[in-house]
């Protein structure tokens, strides 16, 4: 077959079969449409790359000057890609089996304090966009669902009582995540106000939990939107993404002693090493502690 022709089917496999979001099909796109360019680009089949040529596209990510993050998830799309095919008798050689992921120096997340998180929340008005605004941030700190798990939630998945919510994660694996006092009370009065808003504007009742003014579902570009709409009125110098309240909560939950398996659970997380980069947070908090308190901490 042709390369072409197997990246449409793996990319269609990954939608179908494994279930990957919108993004991170986009990712794997664009890091196999750069792989497609490199083997057309050299003149050589795809199923009879040799070392070298497999040297050769390493060295090309390097010469690009991508992160070693970036390296590295282009070296797991094509070794995905390589994977699927040999699995699917569509070749029987795979190049890049022995080929190593990069160090990447991974960084650490950013991460809010409990004092911005409350500065953040205290800001959205009494307005339908404010409520809508607060309940929203409460969720994602409340939970540490991922935006597009929120944007993807409907009134139906919010249980009884709203001190849990369904949620459809990665892989289409389901999971319940719990939501606190404060943000139960900003759910309800936001849902309140939602009802109202519908009625008054004449607007066809939808399901979507979160709704624009139009009616219709808030997306999670929408939210990012929103979220920085707050970040640049707060003074708060950090740089943030809707992504930074989920490492808030996790890290939150670990520097008060709850066990990372729980945590694990309660993020979606399906192996718990994604999980430890949180205990890294903790760990360069306590470093930068004892720097600053201890005698000998600046030797």
């Amino acid at each position: 077959m042709k390369l072409q022709e197997v990246l449409t089917d793996y990319i269609h496999y990954l939608e179908s079969v494994r279930g990957l979001s919108t993004h991170s099909i986009r990712a794997y796109q664009s890091d196999l449409n750069r792989f497609e360019g490199f083997v057309v680009d050299r003149e050589s089949e795809w199923t009879q790359l040799r070392p070298a040529d497999v040297r050769a596209f390493v060295g090309s990510l390097h010469r690009d000057n991508l992160s070693g993050s970036s390296i590295n998830r282009a070296l797991s799309a094509v070794k995905g890609l390589y994977h699927y095919a040999v699995q699917f008798e569509i070749t029987g050689v795979d190049p890049f089996e022995h080929i190593k992921s990069s160090s990447s120096g991974r960084k650490l997340p950013q991460v809010l304090s409990g004092t911005e998180v409350d500065k953040l929340l205290a800001m959205p008005d009494d307005s339908f966009n404010g409520s809508r605004d607060r309940a929203l941030l409460e969720l994602l700190y409340s939970t540490g669902c991922r935006v597009a798990e929120i944007s993807a939630m409907d009134i139906s998945d919010v249980q009884r009582g709203k001190k849990s919510i369904r949620v459809l994660g990665k892989g289409n694996k389901e999971r319940y995540v719990y939501v606190g006092r404060p943000a139960q009370a900003a759910l309800s009065y936001y849902l309140d106000m939602r009802g109202q808003y519908i009625a008054r504007n004449s607007l066809d009742e939808t399901g979507a939990l979160f709704i624009n003014l139009k009616g219709t579902r808030l997306t999670a570009r929408g939210m990012a939107l929103i979220i920085n709409k707050y970040m640049q009125r707060s003074g708060i110098s950090k740089k943030v993404s809707p992504h930074t309240f989920r490492h808030s909560f996790a890290t939150h939950l670990l520097d008060q002693g709850a066990d990372i398996r729980m945590v694990q659970e309660m993020l979606g997380h399906s192996s718990v090493s994604t999980t430890q980069i949180y205990t890294h947070v903790g760990l360069e908090k306590l470093k930068k502690v004892y720097r600053e308190a201890h005698p000998h901490g600046k030797r």
